[in-house]
C-alpha cells in the first residue's frame, strides 16, 4: 500500500506549525498555500498593503529551507532584472551570464502589478518552464521552484491588470484580508519583541521538498476524478456568464491540488470532495466574466453556481 501521506504528513504539519508563529489567525490561506507548494504550483497573493503578504512567503521560505530572493517590482524594473543578463569579462574576454533575482528556489515578487507588462512577461518562462533565456542561451532554474506573486487590489494607484496569460500560471489565487480582533491583539503583542520570522527554524531541506512534491503528484486519482474536473472545466467554457472559462492548465492545477489535500487529510486517493475543496482558489482568478468585472467574488460565485451543475461521480 502506498504509505506517501505517512512520509509527507509529518513534515507538513511541521512546516505548518512554523508559518503559523509569523501568520496569525489565518489558517485557511496558510493551509492553501501549503497545497500549492505540494502541488508544486505557484501562489498569487492579492490583497490591500500591510496584512502580511510579505511575511507569509518569507515564514514558508524559511521552515523549508528555501534560497528565497526578493524583487520590489515598480515601473522601472527591467526584464533583465528578473532573469539576468550577460556581460563581457573584460580579463578573458568571455561574454558570462548574471543571474537575475529570479533564480533561486522561492521568487517573491513583491507588488508585481506596479511594473510593465514586458517586466511581467519575463517571468512566464520560469513560472512555466523553470527556466530562463538570455540572448539565446536556457538556463536551468533550481528545483523546487516557487514563484510568490503579491499584487495590491486592481485599481489601486498606479496598478496595471495581470494580462490573462500570467493569472493562469498561477495555481492559486489567495486573499489574507484583515485579521479579527482577537489574532490582531495577538499580533500587536508578539510584535512587542524580535520579529516573529527570527523564531521560525527549517523543517525540512530544498531537496526534501521536492521530494515531497513528487510523491504528492503520484497519489491515486480514478478516472472518474479526471473526468469530473474535465466536466466542470468544460461547464465553465460554455456558461453564458463568462467569456474566457477554465483552461486545461487550470484543469491540471485543479487536478494537483486535489492531489495534495488527499496527502493533507491522510489519504492515498483523491475523493470528489478534495477537487470541490480546491476549486475555488484554483480556478476562479482564471475566469474572464461576461459582464466585464474583475471582481474576485463575483467570479468565485459563478464558478460554484456553474460547478454545482456537474453532478460528483460516486466513488
Amino acid at each position: 500500500m502506498d504509505n506517501t501521506p505517512a512520509l509527507v504528513l509529518p513534515a507538513v504539519k511541521g512546516i505548518l506549525n512554523e508559518v503559523k508563529k509569523a501568520v496569525i489567525g489565518k489558517d485557511d490561506v496558510i493551509i492553501n498555500a501549503m497545497l500549492a507548494i505540494l502541488a508544486g504550483g505557484h501562489i498569487l497573493l492579492e490583497d490591500m498593503p500591510g496584512v502580511g503578504k510579505t511575511t507569509l512567503a518569507l515564514a514558508f521560505s524559511k521552515a523549508m529551507s528555501l534560497d528565497c530572493r526578493r524583487m520590489q517590482f515598480t515601473a522601472d524594473v527591467m526584464p533583465s532584472d528578473v532573469t539576468g543578463f550577460t556581460a563581457m569579462n573584460k580579463s578573458t574576454g568571455a561574454f558570462e551570464y548574471h543571474e537575475g533575482a529570479a533564480v533561486c528556489n522561492l521568487f517573491l515578487a513583491d507588488e508585481i502589478n506596479r511594473t510593465s507588462s514586458r517586466t511581467q512577461s519575463a517571468l512566464l518562462e520560469a513560472m512555466e518552464e523553470h527556466s530562463v533565456t538570455v540572448d539565446g542561451i536556457t538556463h536551468e532554474l533550481p528545483e523546487p521552484y516557487i514563484v510568490i506573486a503579491t499584487q495590491n487590489p486592481v485599481g489601486s494607484a498606479g496598478t496595471q491588470l495581470l494580462p490573462e496569460s500570467q493569472l493562469d500560471r498561477f495555481m492559486v489565487r489567495l486573499s489574507i484580508g484583515y485579521p479579527d480582533p482577537a489574532s490582531e491583539a495577538d499580533i500587536l503583542k508578539s510584535k512587542k519583541s524580535s520579529s516573529a520570522l527570527d523564531s521560525i527554524k527549517p523543517v525540512i531541506s530544498a531537496d526534501e521538498l521536492f521530494s515531497l512534491q513528487k510523491m504528492t503528484s503520484e497519489i491515486y486519482a480514478d478516472d472518474r476524478i479526471y473526468r469530473y474536473i474535465a466536466d466542470i472545466a468544460a461547464a465553465t467554457r460554455n456558461d453564458g456568464d463568462i467569456t474566457l472559462g477554465i483552461s486545461t492548465r487550470g484543469a491540471i492545477a485543479v487536478s494537483a491540488m486535489a492531489k495534495a489535500t488527499a496527502v493533507l487529510k491522510g489519504r492515498n486517493y483523491v475523493i470528489p470532495d478534495d477537487v470541490d475543496y480546491v476549486l475555488i482558489p484554483s480556478a476562479a482568478h482564471r475566469l474572464v466574466l461576461s459582464s466585464g468585472s474583475r471582481s474576485i467574488a463575483e467570479a468565485e460565485r459563478i464558478l460554484k453556481k456553474t460547478a454545482a451543475s456537474v453532478k460528483q461521480p460516486r466513488i
